[in-house]
């Protein structure tokens, strides 16, 4: 399938198609969402047709962490026949056009590559792949073609015909089908195991029933697993943001988690402890683009389950002074850990991938998971966190020329 222009999947509505960033900005400056979600559907009872206007109020209603509405509310949208939607370049004029591949889910299925992009000169165009024939659909013209979709298991077979069908695309293609699998947890603490200096613990994808058996069974739980003993991280499989992640110190405490947690499927791994001597501890996030190392934030807490909004990073300006330290001498880490972020990338096969990680005491690199999907952004208070813009700038410009360099070769290759 090549190109095309003109197809039902345009976007044929008055409304404007804005993606995230501009509702995840809204969120972190502390607006309440409700209202503009009241406002739309307002909209949307004089016209009902709008396919921008419903994707739009999905987003609003993830943002409201009204995950089930915010899926039906897309469902409806991506009913209307469009399954195209476009960002134009918010920094014009357009220098390149990427399509990016997408799948209905909430705002972790996917690459959320306009928060990275708030101000680029890069179109942004969102097509919505189906299951069974993903580029079935009229193509927008493009110069570059990045697999946003995240990995699950549902999610293999349109992986498996997209490597397929774009293996001899006419255009560059980021993030190739075939290594999104590589992000699945499991897979990625083998992929990146016995790399010196870089400490994954392994991890297991184990079922409910298997899990119920451990918390039963009389033998360790080494006797099971040799080599591994408690503590153990336990997460259902697909949770995101610590939903339902603990850590588990017996196995009454397991038989405990499963009457609490209703998942069928988990993932398991070895407990690492990080904290550093003065009690906290240390978590950050790290974007690879074209192998090329960025600090994107670190978080500091007293809890070993750390997430950025929860880290105190807003009310502590000594946390904040630290991270700024951190940022800025980022180098010194990149020379410590060369040759752990160069395996990273190329176990991983990704252009464009982030991890989370720490440092351990010993100072190991320490990864808790690899992904495209994680979202890197400049949208924190600039009066507290001045410090920011700069390096996340520089995310988005590296980003920006690979799909620079990406394009010209291709044109190159072409002889055009």
């Amino acid at each position: 399938m090549t190109p095309t222009d003109g197809s039902p999947t345009q976007e044929t509505t008055s409304t404007r198609f804005l993606g995230l960033a501009p509702y995840l900005r809204l969120s972190i400056d502390g607006h309440d969402l409700r209202p503009l979600a009241q406002e739309m559907l307002e909209q949307l009872a004089q016209n009902a047709s709008d396919a921008n206007l419903w994707m739009n109020l999905s987003t609003v209603m993830f943002g409201l962490e009204q995950r089930e509405m915010g899926l039906s509310i897309q469902d409806q949208a991506l009913s209307l026949i469009q399954r195209v939607f476009h960002r134009p370049a918010t920094r014009p004029p357009t220098r390149f056009r990427l399509l990016m591949i997408m799948v209905p889910g909430d705002i972790a299925a996917n690459t959320p590559l306009d928060c990275l992009l708030e101000n680029t000169d890069i179109e942004l165009i969102y097509y919505y792949a189906t299951p069974n024939a993903p580029l079935s659909q009229p193509i927008p013209e493009h110069d570059a073609v990045l697999v946003s979709l995240g990995y699950a298991l549902e999610h293999l077979q349109m992986l498996n015909t997209l490597q397929d069908e774009l293996a001899l695309w006419p255009r560059p293609v980021i993030n190739a089908p075939r290594f999104i699998p590589h992000t699945e947890r499991s897979v990625a603490s083998t992929l990146l195991q016995d790399i010196p200096g870089l400490l994954m613990p392994p991890t297991l994808a184990l079922d409910r029933a298997t899990l119920m058996g451990l918390s039963q069974a009389a033998p360790t739980l080494s006797t099971h697993y040799p080599g591994w003993s408690y503590p153990i991280i336990v997460r259902p499989v697909g949770s995101h943001a610590g939903r339902d992640l603990e850590k588990i110190d017996t196995a009454d405490a397991l038989s405990d988690y499963l009457t609490r947690v209703a998942a069928q499927e988990f993932f398991i791994s070895a407990f690492i402890d990080y904290q550093w001597a003065d009690g906290l501890y240390r978590k950050f996030r790290i974007a690879l683009v074209d192998g090329e190392p960025f600090i994107c934030h670190m978080a500091i807490s007293a809890h070993w389950m750390i997430h950025y909004l929860n880290a105190g990073m807003y009310d502590d300006a000594a946390k904040r002074t630290e991270e700024a330290a951190f940022m800025a001498n980022f180098g010194a880490f990149v020379a410590r850990h060369r040759t752990a972020l160069a395996e990273i990338h190329e176990r991983s096969g990704l252009d464009y991938v982030c991890f989370d990680g720490a440092e351990t005491p010993d100072g190991q690199l320490l990864i808790f998971e690899i992904d495209h999907v994680m979202v890197v952004h400049a949208m924190d208070p600039i009066d507290l966190f001045p410090y920011k813009p700069a390096h996340i700038q520089l995310v988005q410009t590296a980003f920006e020329q690979m799909v620079a360099r990406r394009v010209h070769a291709h044109t190159i290759a072409a002889g055009n």
